[in-house]
């Protein structure tokens, strides 16, 4: 079945987005050059780039042009954390160790585990599946160095996330793993994002409840 053509100008931007070939903030080709590069009418292109905005891949900006979006939250409340920047920011030390790696469900899902450390410290223990059907790159992606979270938000565009956060003491198996003092209070966080209508990560996070927190805030409505 042959799709139309301004599906294919959409596929083929989508693609260059999930490669990295497109990043969050690049500004996607002009109009004129996509009607030049497939030979297309101007309304062609305009509905492939109305596809794009619909799945929240990328942006309009009125006489700039359109724009990969960056991550972002549809809700005002609570925001996306970067541990990596979070430890950073306050002059600590920050380390991601890597646990396992497995690829999972026919090769589908990557899964991992792994420790969040400041300053030395164990500050969570992660436990991350990252969709490979919507983020192939990952399976390639070095997160020895890097912690999968930090990667997804400077890497992977998505446009809806869903958290919730809890308390209960860890149980002595992951105190054992993490090197925490047996029934230490744990701030847990469970999140999924997507993109589109794909799931990109679905993640759960224990913090050593005595040295982190959550804060939100809600600005007016304009």
């Amino acid at each position: 079945m042959t799709l139309p053509l301004y599906q294919v100008i959409r596929d083929d931007i989508d693609r260059r987005i999930r490669s990295g070939e497109l990043r969050p903030g690049d500004r996607i080709p002009f109009e004129h050059d996509l009607m030049r590069q497939y030979g297309c009418a101007r309304m062609t292109v305009n509905k492939a780039i109305g596809a794009l905005v619909a799945d929240g891949l990328i942006e309009r900006r009125k006489k700039v042009g359109s724009f990969v979006r960056m991550p972002q939250l549809v809700t005002p409340i609570v925001d996306i954390p970067d541990i990596e920047v979070e430890v950073t920011a306050r002059g600590e030390a920050y380390l991601f160790k890597l646990l396992s790696r497995t690829v999972e469900e026919g090769g589908s899902v990557l899964a991992l585990t792994g420790i969040h450390y400041a300053a030395d410290r164990p500050l969570a223990y992660e436990e991350r599946r990252i969709n490979l059907m919507a983020i192939p790159e990952a399976e390639s992606a070095d997160f020895e160095t890097r912690s999968p979270g930090h990667w997804l938000l400077v890497t992977v565009p998505w446009t809806h996330v869903e958290t919730q956060i809890g308390a209960e003491p860890a149980p002595a198996s992951l105190s054992r793993r993490v090197g925490w003092d047996k029934d230490t209070a744990c701030l847990v966080v469970t999140r999924q994002t997507w993109r589109g209508e794909a799931w990109v990560t679905r993640v759960r996070q224990a913090f050593d409840g005595k040295i982190y927190r959550v804060t939100a805030s809600l600005d007016e409505a304009r």
